[in-house]
């Protein structure tokens, strides 16, 4: 039995290598990392004749992340076209390693890759288009052929193009919903408030959805608290003061916006309160931002307002 299962555990073992089969060699460093990093520092600083100096003729430059199958791809003409595009209409440009990457060079054995190395990067693509001011921060992997010569042949780029669609889009005004000065979703809020202010509390929390959520800007990011959390931190606010009134400053706004059909109410205020342990007077402004459901219910609210004020 000992002999049988050895005899499986070494054709297990000989299967498992089996499957392993070289087909060339990593580099960490080569001549044709240099060349490609060099050419992308050229690239950077705008200067199209010193990127020439590092393209083959027959360069061409492909969009990996195209769907047509008869893309062609850009001669070496085209390409030192975008390096002048790019010096002219991008501000802070950079194209810098991603952290914790590295470029990898690949020789292969393959007879039609004897005589070339690919190059793959990874790096951050930055920088602001000076026109519109759309700030372009985005992932770059590129896979580059560089021939003996450590000329550049080929440059395959993958990469989301959705900025340069802001871009485009940014050059024309288009508007995007309604302003509002007066609308039932402003009712609601100014009713809200006032039930607030009065201390009609179940008044007050009947204008939010059960699901709500609360957010405030003196918390951490991105957290965000339940109705119930929301009702608790409320007691506590009339634990420590006394609510004297709440005034509206200047008028709300309800936006009912037509790219993701939000509707959002803004709304200034001034809470007087006065601080029960020392009969301190404080007039606290607070900015409301609350979206609202199609029903009329408010499914967020965000708070801004100064905590140390209330200290």
């Amino acid at each position: 039995m000992k002999n049988f299962f050895s005899i499986v555990l070494l054709v297990a073992t000989c299967i498992t290598y089996g499957q392993k089969k070289t087909n060339g060699t990593i580099y960490v460093e080569h001549p044709a990392i240099n060349a490609v990093e060099a050419m992308t520092q050229a690239f950077v600083s705008g200067d199209a004749d010193k990127v020439a100096s590092f393209l083959t003729d027959d360069f061409k430059s492909y969009n990996g992340s195209s769907s047509d199958k008869d893309d062609k791809g850009k001669d070496k003409e085209s390409f030192l076209k975008e390096v002048n595009f790019w010096k002219d209409n991008i501000d802070y440009l950079s194209i810098k390693r991603s952290q914790g990457a590295y470029p990898d060079a690949l020789e292969y054995k393959e007879a039609n890759n004897k005589d070339v190395v690919w190059v793959q990067t990874w790096e951050d693509l930055k920088g602001v288009h000076s026109k519109t001011g759309v700030k372009i921060d985005m992932p770059l992997h590129r896979l580059f052929i560089v021939d003996k010569n450590n000329k550049i042949k080929t440059i395959i780029r993958y990469s989301n193009n959705s900025v340069f669609d802001e871009i485009g889009n940014s050059f024309n005004d288009r508007e995007n919903g309604t302003i509002y000065n007066h609308h039932e979703n402003i009712n609601s809020v100014r009713k809200m408030i006032y039930a607030f202010e009065n201390k009609d509390f179940d008044k007050a929390y009947s204008f939010y959805d059960d699901k709500a959520i609360f957010m405030d800007i003196n918390s951490p990011v991105g957290k965000s608290i339940t109705l119930a959390e929301q009702k608790a931190n409320d007691q506590k606010l009339f634990d420590k003061f006394d609510l004297t009134s709440i005034d509206m400053v200047g008028y709300p706004d309800y936006l009912h916006y037509e790219m993701g059909d939000a509707r959002v109410v803004q709304s200034w205020w001034n809470f007087r309160l006065t601080r029960k342990s020392d009969k301190k007077k404080i007039v606290l402004p607070i900015f409301f931002i609350d979206n609202f459901d199609d029903k009329g219910k408010i499914t967020s609210e965000i708070a801004y307002y100064s905590e140390k004020m209330m200290e």
